[in-house]
């Protein structure tokens, strides 16, 4: 199985990012970490081991990323409007310097999006804005409303960063088309806090007309072991 690790000064953020690249080929599979988590953080919690055989077959293309929470979303020094930017400029990194990345080592057409828990947010944040470039989102006990992160403070920016927002409220027939053709999982334990907002998630994309597979898994289930199983079970095979 190839592993690499990269890393470049990224003009859209102002800095260094990390990332590491697993596989050789197949889905090209784009791995957003927990709250402050780093790129090497699914491989330190065995994420990659559990997936070894669809990596070693040429089923997946992993690329897990670092992230910028403490920069945004996180930044609890920031006013909310910088905080909902550096999100903003996060999501240009990711589609103009990660995903051309990640076409040029493999030029597969199929695109996931993967996250746990905050990195689920990710994951449908730049899934649900980008339907014609990313073609499953799988969300494990994800956060799908990030309002309580706006102190109260909202504008077009924290809005269109906002999945059950923007999702929910989507009009443009374009982009209604491709969210139609997405496969969307959510994956999340009956007793997490975050279920509601899951389901909320859930039917307000089911009321437009886009569907998708809601799972709760019975318990809290917002823990690795857990998200081990689903990763296994929902990430799916592309050749």
């Amino acid at each position: 199985m190839r592993r690499q690790y990269h890393r470049w000064w990224s003009p859209t953020l102002n800095r260094d990012m990390e990332l590491l690249e697993f596989g050789h080929a197949g889905a090209t599979v784009v791995v957003f970490p927990t709250s402050f988590g780093s790129f090497h953080e699914w491989e330190d919690r065995g994420m990659m081991k559990a997936i070894g055989h669809g990596l070693t077959h040429g089923w997946w293309h992993v690329i897990c990323v670092s992230s910028v929470d403490g920069e945004a979303w996180y930044a609890k020094d920031k006013h909310p409007g910088a905080r909902a930017w550096r999100q903003k400029e996060y999501e240009d990194y990711l589609l103009n310097e990660v995903l051309p990345f990640a076409k040029h080592r493999n030029p597969h057409p199929y695109t996931i999006t993967v996250g746990a828990s905050f990195g689920a947010y990710h994951a449908l944040d730049f899934g649900l804005k980008h339907p014609h470039r990313v073609n499953r989102i799988l969300a494990l006990s994800g956060l799908c409303d990030i309002r309580r992160f706006a102190d109260g403070f909202h504008n077009d920016t924290v809005y269109y960063h906002n999945p059950v927002e923007f999702a929910a409220n989507e009009h443009d027939g374009w982009r209604l088309d491709h969210l139609r053709r997405q496969d969307i999982i959510l994956a999340v334990g009956t007793g997490d806090n975050l279920v509601h907002q899951n389901r909320e998630l859930s039917g307000k994309l089911w009321n437009r007309g886009v569907g998708n597979a809601l799972r709760e898994w019975d318990g809290f289930a917002h823990d690795w072991p857990v998200w081990e199983r689903q990763i296994q079970m929902y990430l799916g095979g592309h050749d």
